[in-house]
């Protein structure tokens, strides 16, 4: 694809760097009290009316002004048809670095938001606490919801038994964006052109990785935001392997199965042997023109300014196949919160078709009546048709997301702590791993 020359805009589908530190045992002790103290998994229903109108209050991450603005316009909508039931709604921005942290400490202290988004690392706890209501009913039951148009995948972390406890109303696959300027004038494959004759694997990403690096004098494949710390972002790459932290119940160590030893046996030769990745403590940002690859969420197209050569595909192939990736946002509603089921009704309001096109302007939507390329290209003109089917349209489908479980927040760091051994060129793989199994073992069986 030649150069993408659009001006800089406003990140449609993204979401701010995380930082790694969390108030893990802070977490669990506040979902368990959550719990005990009126949470409950029961289901909601159609709302009576209170004895005077209520305000509701939803957290969110976002601070960009258009998506607000929107949020209010959906919301305003709500209160004009209800008045009976809601004076108003206030969208209450967290900063997405402290959102976790923060939200736990209203709920520990009482003040639990009517909704509050969710993200998927922290799914499991949330879900299995009692601390979210089940909307399924409610969903099922409203009228023009068409619940059945959810695509099944995206619902998977959201689900326990028959319940439904949150929306995820943000499916942003991973993709990998190349700088075909960098690629090119290093003699090697275009990725766009090995994609089409399916010889886009993971071997050969690293090798023109590598041989570009070598070229250019600059970094070769960029997984964005593992920096040696983010683990959890390296699904992208062993789910190519078929591997997984933990089994699919959460109660076994998984990261010493063939599949996980040879996947991290590739990142650690590509960084450490074979020149295709930065080592521990190099900086490189693919959107600066630092790298010739990178590995990040599709939103993270409305970051390139015209500055080179640029196309984004699907991620390689590895030897289980390629496997889709997706970082997933969900609104739930919480039980603790003063009114669980007029929160439940603006849920269903607010997530309904109609609005869920409107919210999937920023949001890659769960809704497969809304996964047309043409339409998702209106709204995000960085990126084609042809690469919004290759990498949103094909790329929710039958995703996985990233690691999850409900002891995430206590597994997160001890991963990590293990891990800093393996981010040495002399390292010992199945070792490291092996030790990381035993650190673990004990939080999944909490």
């Amino acid at each position: 694809m030649s150069a993408q020359h659009t001006p800089r805009r406003p990140n449609p589908w993204a979401r701010p760097r995380r930082r790694a530190a969390v108030a893990a045992t802070a977490m669990s002790a506040v979902l368990a009290l959550t719990a005990c103290g009126g949470g409950t998994d029961a289901p909601v229903g159609e709302p009576e009316a209170p004895a005077e109108p209520v305000d509701l209050r939803m957290t969110v991450w976002t601070a960009d002004e258009a998506q607000l603005e929107l949020f209010q316009s959906i919301a305003d909508d709500y209160v004009a048809q209800n008045p009976e039931l809601v004076s108003g709604v206030t969208f209450e921005t967290i900063p997405f670095e402290d959102y976790t942290t923060a939200l736990t400490t209203q709920l520990a202290g009482g003040n639990a938001p009517d909704l509050a988004w969710i993200f998927e690392s922290n799914a499991p706890e949330f879900v299995s606490s009692g601390a979210l209501v089940d909307l399924r009913p409610l969903l099922e039951s409203t009228e023009g919801y068409a619940l059945d148009d959810m695509v099944p995948s995206a619902l998977g972390l959201w689900e326990d038994g028959d319940g439904l406890y949150a929306y995820p109303f943000s499916n942003s696959p991973f993709a990998m964006f190349v700088n075909t300027g960098q690629i090119a004038a290093a003699g090697q494959p275009d990725p766009a052109e090995l994609v089409a004759s399916g010889e886009w694997t993971f071997d050969a990403a690293r090798d023109i990785a590598a041989a570009t690096a070598e070229d250019s004098g600059k970094q070769g494949l960029v997984v964005r935001d593992f920096e040696y710390q983010a683990w959890e972002n390296l699904a992208t790459v062993w789910s190519g392997w078929g591997a997984a932290p933990w089994s699919a119940d959460g109660t076994q160590c998984t990261f010493t199965e063939p599949e996980m030893v040879d996947a991290m046996t590739w990142i650690h030769d590509a960084a450490f042997k074979d020149g295709a990745m930065p080592g521990p403590g190099t900086t490189a940002d693919f959107f600066a023109g630092d790298a010739a690859m990178t590995v990040t969420q599709i939103s993270r197209a409305s970051s390139l300014d015209g500055s080179f050569d640029w196309d984004v595909v699907p991620l390689p192939e590895g030897p289980a196949g390629r496997q889709n990736v997706v970082g997933q946002g969900a609104v739930g509603v919480f039980a603790a919160g003063e009114h669980p089921d007029v929160a439940a009704d603006f849920l269903a309001h607010f997530t309904n078709p109609e609005n869920a096109e409107q919210l999937s302007a920023y949001f890659p939507p769960p809704r497969a009546s809304l996964l047309d390329a043409e339409g998702l290209a209106d709204a995000n003109p960085n990126l084609s048709a042809e690469q919004l089917q290759a990498v949103v349209v094909d790329g929710v489908e039958d995703a996985v997301t990233k690691p999850a479980h409900k002891n995430f927040a206590k597994l997160s760091g001890t991963v990590r702590a293990e891990l800093d051994a393996l981010w040495t060129a002399d390292a010992d793989v199945e070792a490291v791993l092996a030790d990381t199994c035993s650190a673990i073992a004990p939080l999944l069986e909490e």
